[in-house]
């Protein structure tokens, strides 16, 4: 339920996901280099997919970054009513 004050305390987790996701990059790089040298092309493989997905994860959060801050109500507008449980407005 929204309380009227979430645009102004809202914080993104972006940040946080960019940080996750680079500490991902290392390990994902750091496995494909290990199971290539041990000769583990199956393992090689799956880091190597993961090191793919990571890198787009992180192109998606930087793009999200340098979107900015989206629009957000301002205080003249009022908090969202309540669910009322998948009921009607009026509880029919």
């Amino acid at each position: 339920m929204r309380t009227g004050n979430e645009p102004t305390t809202a914080r993104s987790p972006l940040r946080l996901r960019l940080c996750l996701s680079l500490w991902g990059l290392a390990w994902a790089v750091f496995g494909l280099a290990a199971f290539t040298l041990t000769d583990r092309p199956g393992w090689a493989a799956a880091c190597g997919l993961l090191l793919l997905l990571v890198l787009v994860d992180i192109a998606v959060i930087i793009h999200h970054i340098h979107q900015g801050p989206h629009y957000q109500p301002g205080r003249n507008i009022p908090p969202y009513e309540p669910d009322h449980g998948g009921r009607g407005r009026y509880g029919h």
